[in-house]
């Protein structure tokens, strides 16, 4: 056969004669894994950065409580839902300053507590944030939050990173495994010095001490007083509210780079 005609089609249909940034089965190898952690980094940046997004007011709370629900759920519903409108009207993330905002509310995404957060914000006419998750079984954005800033992520350490990295403040409403999982997270970065100073409201203070035992923790040398002191409780939205202001929120005028440096 003569070498000049013979055909190139199997090597253009080789695997390796794809374009990297179009090759779909290497971008998701094992050795891209690095790349992908980056790319789900940058794709949330820079749509922050477009909606002139410079801090949060993070909120957490359980995906299972619903408006209609038993027990306390409905109450913390309306509670989160009206912490979301309080915090949008009153904290600047309906103004845009030099072309940023302020204490914009964000949450994990989903249902429940996240939603309420999330509901609230849009109640007001104020922009907010959902950071979901991919899971098995697949969890949808919750409708409130912002169109152009809701995002999915497929590793957890990164979608904390973006929780943590422009939060205010942090607000945790009733939960479990995972609501734990992100309070616990922030109170580490805030004992170990990694996170600035923020004020940490954990709401519906009755939960909060029969869940967690934190003079326990103090009686038996696991903290000190000063860690003690990190998380503070509120019983309704307005002391939420209150509480953040009282223990160093700033609002309006905030003079603070977007990033941190975790």
């Amino acid at each position: 056969m003569d070498d000049s005609k013979r055909s190139t089609a199997a090597n253009m249909a080789s695997p390796s004669y794809r374009l990297a940034a179009l090759d779909q089965d290497f971008l998701l190898g094992d050795s891209t894994r690095g790349v992908r952690f980056m790319l789900e980094y940058a794709k949330a940046e820079e749509h922050l950065r477009t909606w002139g997004v410079r801090s949060t007011i993070v909120v957490f709370g359980s995906a299972r409580i619903r408006e209609n629900g038993p027990g306390r759920h409905p109450f913390w519903y309306q509670e989160a839902r009206s912490f979301g409108a309080i915090a949008s009207q009153r904290g600047g993330a309906m103004t845009v300053t030099s072309g940023t905002r302020d204490n914009v509310i964000a949450t994990g995404g989903g249902p429940g507590i996240m939603e309420a957060a999330n509901r609230g914000a849009s109640d007001v006419g104020a922009p907010s944030i959902g950071f979901n998750i991919t899971l098995p079984h697949e969890q949808e954005p919750n409708a409130y939050s912002t169109p152009d800033l809701t995002f999915r992520f497929h590793y957890f350490a990164m979608r904390k990173m973006h929780l943590a990295m422009r939060a205010n403040a942090l607000v945790v409403f009733p939960g479990g495994f995972g609501t734990l999982d992100e309070l616990f997270e922030i109170l580490t970065l805030r004992q170990t010095g990694k996170a600035p100073p923020l004020p940490i409201v954990l709401f519906d203070k009755a939960y909060w001490q029969s869940v967690i035992k934190f003079d326990a923790l103090l009686e038996h040398g696991m903290v000190s007083e000063r860690d003690r002191e990190l998380a503070h409780f509120a019983d309704t939205a307005e002391d939420v509210w209150s509480t953040l202001i009282e223990n160093g929120l700033v609002v309006q005028t905030l003079e603070r780079g977007s990033e941190q440096d975790f």
